[in-house]
């Protein structure tokens, strides 16, 4: 074999024990966070329900306020609680799009 060929061979077997490395790594930080991985998904979907609901009934506890107080030709109680619905989605998307983010830089500093 030369000299050229077994420095290539061996530059090969690095770069590919890397790799293998790195997969293993990540195969082990999963399944350690397994269990942790499915109390945190069940108080995710907790804290997104919360996040839609408590500004939706507050949209509907003060529209039907306001309702008693200016009784009108339109529903305060209908245009808040939608409003509150409205709000709680973006308030929802928001947490979940900054959760999002956060894990795919974890397991891009993971993988380097």
């Amino acid at each position: 074999m030369s000299e050229k060929s077994k420095i290539k061979s061996e530059k090969d077997q690095t770069a590919f024990s890397r790799e293998i490395a790195a997969k293993v790594a990540r195969k082990l930080k999963a399944q350690r966070n397994v269990t942790q991985g499915v109390w945190f998904g069940l108080g995710m979907m907790g804290l997104i329900g919360w996040s839609v609901v408590v500004p939706t009934l507050l949209g509907a506890a003060l529209g039907i306020w306001l309702d008693n107080r200016h009784p009108g030709s339109h529903s305060w109680t209908l245009m808040l609680l939608v409003m509150g619905l409205c709000l709680g989605c973006f308030n929802a998307w928001h947490w979940v799009a900054k959760e999002d983010k956060a894990m795919r830089e974890e397991q891009e500093d993971s993988d380097e």
